[in-house]
């Protein structure tokens, strides 16, 4: 029988830990992979017949890409603490590892909720992640918004997964900051220049197509609330890079 390796990264998580375990408990092992929680997320975990890894977080494709090599199996599931795998995609996980059809990976789409409320439109609507695959035929890339690599083709589940990935709108901005602050590191590395395009157009942009153009306003105040958002994220890049060009590091 083919065996699946469920992996869960983690930080501060203690109010998704234990739903998310239980969504992939179908799994012949978990690894939870977690970045010196302070919080009680490890403390919940250790409820569950689970394997806890601590490694200090550097970027989300390192992290994955070391705990997919602790795996004693060659399926790998990643679910991010704060998705849970429903009944209907398990079943295609289970089906899928025993009959791939030549596929390494799977594709899964996501339900997107944003502080409790399901969010339809603004872009979510495509949203989609590569999360079941072989582990010798895939591999992690990317400082944030990681993204696999395979060798192979990758099929697609009918299936969505629950994805809740905002608990307020301060964690949101929380999310964003964070993901600013490693995507301005990486242009700063490639050395990259700020200029009056990236602040004074891409922000309004990426406001635009969120509510227009991805149809973010059918989502009424959540999709402006998300646009809006989006965009300050952007502005916060560079910012964020700018000042790492002037030889200025945040506290």
């Amino acid at each position: 029988m083919t065996k699946i390796t469920a992996i869960i990264p983690t930080l501060n998580e203690e109010i998704h830990i234990e739903e998310a375990i239980k969504s992939v408990k179908f799994a012949d092992e978990i690894i939870v992979i977690d970045s010196f929680s302070t919080d009680k997320t490890l403390e919940l975990a250790e409820k569950y017949n689970v394997k806890i890894i601590k490694r200090k977080f550097d970027d989300f494709s390192s992290q994955k890409n070391f705990a997919i090599q602790q795996a004693k199996n060659n399926w790998i599931y990643i679910l991010d603490a704060d998705e849970r795998v429903t009944p209907e995609v398990e079943v295609e996980i289970l089906e899928a590892v025993k009959s791939p059809k030549n596929f390494v990976g799977f594709n899964v789409r996501r339900t997107f909720y944003f502080c409790g409320k399901r969010v339809d439109y603004s872009g979510f609507q495509r949203d989609k992640v590569v999360r079941l695959f072989l582990k010798e035929h895939c591999k992690y890339t990317g400082l944030v918004h990681e993204r696999i690599i395979t060798k192979g083709q990758i099929g697609f589940f009918k299936n969505k997964i629950d994805h809740f990935s905002y608990r307020n709108y301060d964690h949101y901005i929380s999310k964003l900051n964070h993901y600013a602050t490693i995507r301005a590191k990486e242009l700063h590395k490639k050395g990259d220049k700020v200029n009056i395009y990236h602040v004074m157009i891409k922000p309004p942009a990426r406001f635009f197509i969120h509510y227009i153009i991805r149809l973010g306003f059918l989502d009424g105040f959540t999709g402006f609330l998300v646009a809006k958002t989006q965009a300050y994220g952007v502005l916060t890049r560079y910012i964020k890079l700018w000042l790492l060009n002037k030889g200025i590091e945040e506290n």
